[in-house]
């Protein structure tokens, strides 16, 4: 499946910001019926990364997807590539 069917756009809030900092990872609102090992497989596919982990949770807004990266790569790298920085 094309991964930008299944990550929307990222998701920016003060929260966000904070986890590219300190955590390496990066949320995104997504298709609420992507599994977690979908959009591990997309972000790893769109951003040339490897993903550790992904934790999802649906809002009232939408199902939402924080992708913790390996720590070889830098989210704040990925971050200002698709200018949330």
């Amino acid at each position: 499946m094309d991964p930008h069917k299944i990550l929307f756009f990222p998701f920016v809030s003060e929260k966000s910001s904070q986890l590219i900092e300190e955590n390496n990872s990066l949320e995104f609102v997504v298709r609420r019926r992507a599994s977690k090992k979908l959009i591990k497989h997309a972000a790893e596919q769109l951003f040339e990364v490897k993903v550790d982990r992904v934790n999802t949770r649906i809002t009232k807004e939408g199902k939402r997807a924080i992708i913790k990266l390996n720590p070889d790569y830098k989210a704040e790298d990925i971050a200002t590539r698709i200018g949330i920085f």
